[in-house]
């Protein structure tokens, strides 16, 4: 039995997410034989990781709910609505913790929001519970642990968060799309510029990681006085002009993340 988990793993979906997650902890020593995944459509899994096509009577320690949040009302009429597992962890977007007791009375509710660079280990995951207890925390945070950063937040700050770190993969993705197809239309090859731009913003995410300095004094530590890189940082820098545009980004996934806990909890 491995160190991260206690006892057996549900997971009821296994799609982008849910599987990267399951790749990792695989990858680091999680023993297959622990994992059961529901997968309906009978969805390829890991040599060892049992797949059954519907939620099996029987019981399970822990639970991690990967589905689409639109699917949750479908566990009603499952075993899973009488079900008292030790955990019940959820990384569906904008399901509050009261909808999830409804759909499984577990014994502690653990809400993630985790993004995809967690296959690698590089990713962060977000944690909130308002009523589980330490040693549900505890066991939380050890699973989470192999993924990536793992931050415990408050329950009204966990949209934003969602925005910013559940999400933020994404808008990191347009960013680099978007400055490769700016040189591409400055005269570059648009093979040329992809690859030096995904270059550029993984080496220069690398050194900011591993740097003392914040990513702001770094930025001006490249920028000389006079220089070109000072030229191109004023446009960014003119009026606050970027962090106008993601503060708007940021506010826009928020927003919608309280929208659906909003018609997730009808």
């Amino acid at each position: 039995m491995s160190d991260l988990l206690d006892g057996r793993l549900l997971m009821v979906g296994a799609g982008a997410m849910g599987g990267a997650m399951l790749a990792r902890w695989l990858d680091i020593g999680l023993v297959p034989e622990q994992v059961t995944v529901v997968s309906p459509s009978g969805r390829a899994m890991p040599p060892g990781v049992a797949v059954v096509p519907a939620i099996p009577a029987e019981p399970f320690d822990t639970v991690l709910l990967a589905l689409k949040p639109q699917q949750l009302p479908q566990l009603a009429a499952t075993p899973l609505a009488v079900a008292r597992p030790a955990l019940l962890l959820s990384i569906l977007a904008g399901v509050r913790e009261e909808a999830l007791a409804a759909a499984c009375p577990a014994a502690a509710i653990v809400r993630a929001m985790p993004n995809l660079p967690v296959r690698l280990g590089k990713g962060v995951v977000a944690l909130t519970a308002r009523t589980a207890d330490d040693a549900a925390r505890t066991a939380a945070g050890r699973l989470m642990a192999p993924l990536g950063l793992v931050e415990w937040v408050d329950e009204g700050s966990f949209d934003l968060v969602t925005a910013l770190a559940g999400s933020g993969p994404a808008f990191l993705y347009r960013f680099i799309d978007a400055l490769a197809a700016a040189a591409a239309d400055l005269g570059l090859s648009a093979d040329q510029a992809g690859r030096l731009a995904l270059a550029t913003v993984g080496g220069a995410a690398a050194l900011a990681a591993a740097a003392d300095a914040t990513p702001g004094d770094l930025a001006n530590q490249v920028a000389s006085k006079g220089g070109s890189t000072r030229a191109g940082l004023d446009v960014l820098d003119d009026e606050q002009a970027l962090r106008t545009l993601l503060r708007a980004t940021l506010a826009a996934a928020e927003r919608r993340n309280g929208e659906l806990a909003a018609i997730n909890s009808q």
